[in-house]
């Protein structure tokens, strides 16, 4: 991915005045960055609506995170849209949720396309209502070929399954003799991530969580063990590409030592 200058420019235009632009560094703008949107019900709630109303308002910042993460030049975006806990809510509120992602994946699609992007997911999509799998499935096959940013969506994901799902695929491996003695003495981080959902996809550099809650939710555990994580008191619907700008000054800032010193 490369920088959009024109793209850049616009932002700077705008920017808020306690933005410190000097200290943004556009050639190290993290490679991969990593989403949970959280405060939608909340920020309905200030407004005295139901959480199908934040719901609806949070795809305007999920808009203005993909495409600015793009004109940047992130080259790999995820998004935690739904959880594997997430099926406990109330059924109409998962349902609002599921006519919610088909209907804004079909909307979208095509200036996506357009720009790029190229469309992944993670996570278990066998459990999904049948249209909302069916619209994810046509836009991972008609984006596989763009050369753009990858735009991962987790739906129906949760980390520690993950990990499990790849525990039982290396056993059956060694119960079938496919993976023996040999190759599990040799299994090494790199090996065992190649069994993730994620299988070639950079763990991520940077891992944003907004409404200012402290905690992972399950979310890429095993991939974030370096990622730098910026915590942001703003509700997900409020969430734009200033924001965005703000995490990404805040990740150049820090000093990366991956264990070392």
């Amino acid at each position: 991915m490369t920088l959009n200058q024109e793209k850049l420019q616009q932002l700077i235009e705008q920017v808020p005045a306690d933005i410190d632009l000097q200290a943004f560094d556009p050639l190290r703008v993290p490679e991969h960055i990593a989403v949970i949107m959280d405060g939608n019900g909340r920020w309905a709630k200030l407004r005295g609506e139901n959480r199908a109303f934040g719901h609806k308002a949070g795809i305007k910042g999920v808009r203005a995170l993909i495409r600015t993460s793009s004109d940047l030049g992130v080259r790999y975006l995820t998004i935690y849209s739904f959880s594997t806990e997430n099926w406990n809510r109330p059924i109409t509120e998962v349902k609002t949720l599921m006519t919610l992602f088909a209907n804004t994946m079909a909307a979208e699609l095509a200036s996506l396309d357009a720009e790029g992007v190229r469309i992944k997911t993670i996570g278990d999509m066998s459990k999904l209502p049948r249209r909302t799998r069916e619209t994810f499935e046509d836009a991972i096959a008609k984006t596989a070929d763009n050369q753009g940013m990858t735009l991962v969506i987790a739906v129906n994901y949760g980390a520690r399954q993950e990990i499990v799902r790849a525990a039982q695929t290396i056993a059956r491996k060694a119960k079938s003799g496919e993976l023996d003695e040999v190759g599990i003495a040799a299994l090494d981080d790199s090996g065992f991530a190649a069994y993730l959902d994620t299988a070639q996809i950079p763990d991520p550099d940077l891992l944003i969580r907004t409404s200012g809650e402290y905690r992972i939710s399950n979310f890429l555990l095993y991939q974030i063990a370096y990622a730098e994580m910026f915590i942001t008191p703003t509700l997900w619907p409020d969430f734009d590409e200033y924001e965005l700008l703000r995490a990404i000054i805040a990740y150049q800032k820090r000093d990366r030592r991956f264990g070392g010193i």
